[in-house]
């Protein structure tokens, strides 16, 4: 479990990288003229190749982080679901014992 606790942050902190890394390749690319780059429509145009360089990187190499990342986000969820699940019936046995007192009392009145 301690290898997942930090599924998320490490999933996504990789995720920045290989797009940052892209990004710094297309930059070189564009600084050198392999790539034309001019004004602020080469700077759009870069990054969204490094968009699209870094998704399917991404979907490949991160792969494991990814099946970490969802493992402890279900983890989260069933944990949460969990916890409302007992606090709704723990409500409900107060409701229920209140309810039964109350009777009691009416009862007990009534004689």
């Amino acid at each position: 479990m301690s290898s997942k606790k930090h599924a998320t942050l490490r999933y996504t902190s990789l995720r920045a990288s290989i797009f940052l890394a892209c990004l710094l390749v297309f930059a070189l690319l564009g600084h050198f003229g392999v790539i034309p780059v001019a004004g602020a429509t080469g700077s759009i145009f870069l990054l969204l190749l490094a968009v699209i360089a870094s998704a399917p990187i991404s979907y490949v190499v991160l792969s494991k982080q990814r099946d970490d990342m969802s493992e402890q986000i279900v983890s989260g969820v069933s944990s949460i679901k969990n916890r409302t699940k007992q606090r709704i019936a723990d409500q409900n046995a107060e409701e229920d014992a209140a309810d039964d007192a109350a009777r009691a009392a009416a009862a007990a009145g009534q004689q």
